[in-house]
C-alpha cells in the first residue's frame, strides 16, 4: 500500500520584502521554526528571510523538487505574481498557519 508523504515548496522574504528565498521541506512547521530561530545557515539566514509568504503542498518528492527548481529559475516579477495570487498583501502566513 502506498504511503502518503508531505512535501512543501515555500517562499520566504525578509522584513523589507526585498529578498525572496525558495526552499523545499518535508515539515513546513519545523523548517519555518528553524529559519525564525536562526538554526539554519546560508542565504536565508544571511538575508534574514523569516516570513513565510507562499507555499505549495506535494505528495511526491520528485514533484516538489521539480517545482522548487522551476521557481528558482523564474524572474522575480513572475515569482511576485505567483505570490500575490495566494497572498496579495505579503502577510506572514507562518503566523496564521502555526499561530506563533
Amino acid at each position: 500500500m502506498p504511503r502518503d508523504y508531505d512535501f512543501w515548496v515555500y517562499i520566504l522574504t525578509n522584513k523589507n520584502k526585498t529578498v525572496l528565498y525558495i526552499g523545499m521541506t518535508n515539515s513546513l512547521s519545523r523548517r519555518l521554526f528553524q529559519h525564525q530561530s536562526g538554526e539554519t545557515e546560508g542565504f536565508a539566514a544571511n538575508y534574514q528571510c523569516r516570513r513565510l509568504i507562499y507555499y505549495e503542498h506535494y505528495r511526491n518528492v520528485h514533484d516538489a523538487i521539480a517545482r522548487e527548481t522551476q521557481l528558482k529559475k523564474w524572474r522575480r516579477s513572475k515569482k511576485v505574481a505567483l505570490i500575490e495570487q495566494l497572498n496579495p498583501r505579503w502577510e506572514d502566513l507562518g503566523r496564521q498557519l502555526f499561530q506563533e
